[in-house]
């Protein structure tokens, strides 16, 4: 059946829009050549990554790209391009599938895959002239040559539009010349290729070029930065000097450098969150397997009630972390689908669909990345003093973890992004917000029911509670907007607030969707700890909600609103049956426990 644009919810909607659990796409919809695509990529990962897990750790760069080249032959590094230029040109959530389960060996191999794959790679293919993507695109596929990308400067970060490099025509016109300094730059040390962003002349944005890798053209490469995590990883500085590129190398137009670089990174940033997925499921594998087997007391400590808190809100938050990335890239792939049927070219398809979910991306980055880091931490904490040691993996997870939150724009400017693009889609009509958040205030003012709800049907009262997060984000977030205006994003303590309580929101409803469209299928009784799974998200996702919803409201409000604030805040975080939680915990561990691995 062909996918409508009435069928799908746009980017955003979810916050003022119910989504049906028949609607949202999850890991056991994997088709059958998903299915046998994930089984190859685990068992590449086994074999080249993770039994090789010495080698990255101890800096051998060159093994990396070994690797890396393997992965080419493969075919791994060809999944997102398309046909013609020797790709695989699989859909989006094949993609994300690939990145999965092939990231959570090292992440010094991930980092080489994603940069490579990613913003190595997909800049030609979506902005690219049919020249450019002839010459370069086949070869990035197979893996004969590798890409890196080269935005960020000493003095521009975050500021990405800030950079300092410039880019000079040369006299006769054909040639720019580009001089400057990048850092950081992924897969330096053996690319064939860079993705170079420059200034030309005054122009108020930067511009974008591909640059062949010459030493003989003024590159020059600092040494290997000596990093916390991704040791293996090639990081380096990169130096231009009157390095001379053909015109024809500008990537799309003159100062699109600035668009090029925000989009790159929206798709950087749901792919980061799928690279950050296995990771979870191994490091809970991990976990929970030495703790079956490590005794205290004469008992294995998975036994004991502080152990199985542990392991419960990991599987929780690996299971919910996967439900949230594959409910968004089946949202892009339906999207992109949508536009090629309208006669869109793919570059523009695949643009216009990433960039459609870009507040979903954002939230998956943040969410996902900060999960990954708690799971590897609490991975150290179930070891002990054993998981302070290198001989066990955990630290390796740990320190591998923390590049996460920093990559593809930082977990704050991440959260900022989520609010403030939400808040620009309303203005442009694209979620109405204005209508919800009236009604918001309408309930505030009106007398709550006092009638007791029928909550009989799976879910009921978890979608009753999940409505109640949406009506305080919009509370909070109207309030404020209301208050501010456009000034709003000089407000970044209220921001992250706000957007804490909207990642939260996307994450326990994809959580719920998903054990939800699973008990339908499979039956309730086999679902279970799934079940479990969901109505402990959502519980965690209430009291994040409570804690950042005050302090949004008492850094804007005053007197009697502040008040009816604070008591509408009381009203919409109220179970009518509150889960036991202890006991969520310990069916979902018991589970992990009894079958000795993350095994949903």
């Amino acid at each position: 059946m062909e996918t409508t644009e009435k069928d799908i919810l746009r980017g955003g909607q979810f916050l003022v829009k119910e989504t049906l659990c028949e609607d949202v796409f999850t890991p056991e919809d994997f088709t059958e050549e998903q299915q046998m695509m994930k089984e190859s990529v685990k068992e590449f990962n086994d074999r080249e990554i993770i039994a090789n897990r010495d080698r990255f750790e101890n800096k051998d760069y060159a093994f990396t790209e070994q690797c890396m080249k393997k992965a080419g032959e493969m075919g791994f590094l060809s999944v997102a391009v398309p046909e013609e230029y020797g790709g695989m040109g699989m859909g989006f959530v094949s993609t994300m599938l690939v990145c999965d389960y092939i990231s959570s060996g090292t992440g010094s191999f991930s980092t080489a895959f994603g940069a490579h794959t990613g913003i190595g790679t997909m800049p030609i293919t979506l902005y690219g002239t049919e020249e450019q993507k002839q010459k370069y695109v086949p070869k990035l596929a197979t893996g004969e040559w590798f890409g890196a990308y080269c935005l960020t400067e000493p003095g521009a970060g975050s500021d990405a539009n800030s950079g300092k490099t410039t880019a000079t025509l040369s006299e006769d016109g054909k040639h720019y010349l580009i001089n400057g300094q990048k850092m950081w730059i992924s897969n330096a040390g053996f690319c064939n290729m860079f993705i170079v962003f420059a200034r030309i002349e005054d122009d108020k944005y930067i511009t974008g070029f591909i640059v062949e890798n010459n030493p003989e053209n003024g590159i020059t490469l600092g040494e290997e930065e000596h990093k916390l995590g991704i040791r293996a990883s090639s990081t380096r500085q990169v130096f231009f000097n009157d390095t001379k590129v053909p015109v024809e190398n500008m990537l799309a137009g003159r100062g699109e450098g600035f668009k090029i670089a925000m989009n790159a990174l929206n798709i950087g940033r749901i792919k980061l969150a799928a690279a950050c997925l296995d990771s979870q499921r191994r490091i809970t594998t991990t976990g929970v397997q030495y703790a079956n087997e490590r005794k205290q007391f004469k008992t294995p400590i998975s036994d004991f009630g502080a152990i199985k808190a542990k392991i419960a809100e990991m599987a929780t938050n690996a299971y919910v972390g996967e439900a949230a990335s594959y409910r968004a890239a089946k949202n892009i792939e339906d999207r992109i689908e949508i536009r090629l049927n309208q006669g869109n070219s793919h570059q523009e398809a695949e643009l216009k669909g990433v960039e459609e979910y870009a507040i979903e991306c954002s939230i998956l980055k943040v969410a996902v990345s900060e999960d990954v880091q708690n799971c590897a931490d609490e991975g150290i904490q179930i070891f002990g003093g054993m998981g302070f040691s290198e001989d066990t993996p955990m630290e390796a997870a740990w320190r591998d973890a923390r590049i996460a939150r920093i990559y593809e724009g930082t977990n704050e400017i991440n959260r900022m992004l989520s609010v403030g693009m939400l808040v620009k889609k309303a203005m442009k009509g694209h979620v109405d917000l204005l209508g919800p958040a009236m009604k918001v205030q309408e309930d505030l003012m009106g007398i709550p029911s006092f009638d007791t709800p029928d909550y009989s049907e799976l879910f009921s009262e978890e979608k009753a509670v999940l409505a109640n997060l949406k009506k305080v984000f919009l509370m909070v977030a109207g309030a404020a907007v209301q208050k501010f205006g456009p000034d709003l994003e000089q407000h970044q303590q209220l921001m992250m607030a706000a957007s804490n309580i909207l990642i939260e929101i996307y994450m326990a409803e994809s959580g719920i969707l998903r054990a939800e469209k699973n008990a339908k299928r499979f039956g309730a009784d086999s679902q279970k700890e799934q079940i479990a799974m969901a109505q402990l998200y959502l519980y965690n996702a209430v009291e994040i909600t409570m804690k950042n919803a005050k302090e949004g409201i008492v850094s804007f409000a005053e007197g009697d609103e502040q008040r009816m604030m604070l008591m509408g805040l009381k009203r919409f975080t109220k179970y009518t049956n509150m889960p036991n939680v202890v006991d969520l915990r310990n069916r979902i561990a018991e589970k992990v426990k009894s079958e000795n691995q993350y095994c949903f």
